[in-house]
């Protein structure tokens, strides 16, 4: 738990946990109530429907798939996204290393 500029207490999950892993952009999607962390302008993570989605290379989605560490992501326009996992609150105490994963997939690919 945190103290906001107010002073009132503000509670975070633990993708909205402040790190310091380097100049992000945040934004909130404008079509959806969905979170997002960017760098350069490149989505790298979200939250949709309550699950931290992050962006990784489709081979380390398939495989965290595989052995249910996470779902894949269907953004409403009917069709799988390859790069993108979906992973459920219970596994909260990961979101922050797959966050910070999604960020140097994204950045390297820039």
């Amino acid at each position: 738990m945190s103290l906001c500029k107010n002073g009132e207490r503000n509670r975070r999950s633990p993708a909205t946990k402040p790190t310091t892993v380097g100049r992000l952009d945040s934004a909130t999607a404008p079509a959806s109530s969905s979170s997002a962390l960017k760098i350069n302008s490149k989505i790298f993570a979200m939250l949709s429907g309550g699950r931290l989605v992050v962006k990784l290379p489709h081979d380390r989605v398939e495989a965290r798939i595989a052995v249910g560490d996470g779902a894949s992501f269907d953004a409403g326009i009917g069709r799988t996204m390859k790069e993108w996992l979906a992973v459920d609150p219970e596994r909260g105490s990961e979101w922050e290393a797959l966050s910070r994963e999604a960020l140097e997939f994204v950045r390297a690919k820039d």
